[in-house]
């Protein structure tokens, strides 16, 4: 498919949906009217595969004829088959970019002229149940849609929309039917900006997915740990990284383990990702007042045995979590923290005291995601002298005093990916999880009680078994599944 298809197209839009493009008041800051850019092709943009985009470039190309309504099927469609998080509609001064992230990363893939970009956005507010008349002021949404049986595609072309952002491993059960076709959440954020209305498109699965912690990555060390830590009838257990790094997936499959008819779960969401049968979850509705704090004071009421907290966000939910599991109830939750030790300060600064600490958090996980090899194309990488060097000045501390020449340290061959028409010519295909497992044991425990700092806890964590996210990345890498450039990217970022 030649790419300039998608982006050398001017649609007369008047036609487009039986009805004229919405008109709103000028914003204060419009930019000054040009006249219509030329059309011109995205620098370094993405190659996706022609059944990825063939609906969208179809649309594109019936001109005064093109439909709003199944232009913007056609988009949530390619990026679905793309196996795609998020899309990205970013008005610029000469069209629209839409961008998906793929694998973690954002690839352009078409430029959608100006003037349909009103009718675009409206369609996104219709189906959301938004203001159309609202220009101004950010809005928020979500719509459910069922793609046609020719976008779902086989698992091992499609994977499934949180598996594209921890791909790790599948099952035939995580994939929806493709005589069904596909089910797809769709959270929507709009949100005002220089040139026009910018709106992001994040792709949720209407199901949980079949993970356990075999296919998220967890070495069989760290998934003996979490087992031993989710078996207590009490207490915190806390999944840490960044957004995006697969959190509430480890969350969701941890609530599976422990989803058996002799126990009662709730859990409250911002937003719901995955309906779980068995469980009972709760919507955060801040119109309402339903925030994670009054949510968990209600929950408490319903008789939980265990309770999922989407994320600790402020000091009420973190007091009150900690106190929950205080009182006798498993605790699960998220944290904005950079790495495992770093989550019993974070606790700290949001006014929770040390003791009680110390006395209900059993295990924070932390967590990245790097991207994995493609498997059609992956072939082994000899390192040059140079690179050798590099490695070895910036190989952690732990994998170097562990034996230069062992499994990793002095290693002079990894892996890549060449690039092929399954991955995009990228040389990647998926993500997977890199992690550490922090157990709260006595030294620990002391040292949170005397307000120790984040370093100091992640050298007595290391001394007690825990390995770093940069060591499982390099044994990851070694193993074939990612490359060391992943590594590095991810410890740098």
């Amino acid at each position: 498919m030649d790419p300039t298809q998608i982006h050398k197209i001017a649609i007369n839009t008047t036609k487009s949906s039986g009805h004229p493009a919405p008109r709103h008041p000028p914003a204060p800051h419009e930019p000054p009217q040009h006249a219509p850019a030329a059309r011109h092709e995205i620098p370094r943009m993405a190659r996706p595969a022609k059944e990825y985009a063939a609906r969208l470039t179809q649309e594109l190309g019936r001109g005064a004829g093109t439909s709003i309504i199944k232009l913007v099927d056609a988009l949530v469609e390619c990026a679905y088959s793309a196996r795609a998080s998020d899309v990205h509609l970013d008005p610029r001064e000469d069209g629209v970019t839409v961008r998906l992230r793929i694998d973690g990363v954002l690839q352009d893939i078409a430029l959608v002229p100006t003037e349909i970009h009103h009718e675009v956005i409206s369609r996104l507010k219709i189906l959301c149940g938004l203001r159309t008349d609202e220009h101004q002021a950010a809005q928020d949404g979500r719509f459910k849609v069922t793609l046609r049986p020719s976008a779902a595609m086989t698992e091992r072309e499609r994977g499934n929309t949180e598996a594209s952002r921890l791909n790790v491993g599948s099952t035939e059960a995580s994939r929806p039917n493709v005589e069904d076709g596909a089910n797809v959440d769709v959270r929507t954020s709009i949100v005002p900006t220089y040139y026009g209305e910018n709106a992001v498109l994040r792709l949720l699965s209407d199901q949980a997915e079949e993970f356990t912690l075999d296919t998220l990555g967890f070495t069989p060390e760290n998934r003996e740990r979490i087992e031993r830590a989710i078996r207590k009838p009490h207490g915190m257990i806390l999944a840490t990284g960044p957004t995006g790094s697969g959190k509430t997936t480890t969350l969701y499959t941890l609530v599976k383990m422990l989803n058996t008819p002799d126990v009662s779960i709730i859990t409250i969401e911002d937003p719901i990702e995955y309906s779980v049968s068995g469980i009972n979850q709760i919507q955060v509705n801040a119109r309402t007042g339903l925030t994670f704090a009054n949510g968990l004071r209600s929950m408490l009421r319903q008789d939980p045995n265990i309770i999922m907290v989407g994320e600790i966000r402020d000091m009420d939910t973190a007091g009150l979590a900690v106190n929950t599991a205080l009182t006798g109830h498993l605790v699960l939750s998220t944290l904005h923290t950079n790495d495992a030790p770093t989550t019993l300060p974070r606790l700290l600064d949001m006014k929770v005291e040390p003791y009680l600490i110390a006395s209900t958090v059993n295990i924070a996980i932390g967590q990245r995601l790097v991207r994995k090899i493609c498997e059609d194309c992956k072939e082994e990488k000899m390192n040059t002298p140079a690179e050798e060097k590099s490695l070895s000045e910036i190989m952690p501390q732990e994998l170097a005093s562990a034996g230069g020449g062992s499994a990793i340290g002095g290693r002079a061959m990894f892996y890549s990916g060449a690039g092929c028409d399954r991955c995009n010519g990228t040389g990647y295909l998926g993500r997977a999880g890199l992690h550490e497992v922090m157990v709260i044991d006595g030294p620990i425990r002391e040292a949170i009680l005397r307000k120790a700092s984040a370093s100091e806890i992640r050298d007595i964590a290391l001394t007690q078994g825990m390995k770093s996210l940069v060591v499982d990345g390099f044994h990851k890498a070694a193993e074939g599944m990612t490359t060391i450039e992943e590594v590095l990217r991810m410890r740098y970022e």
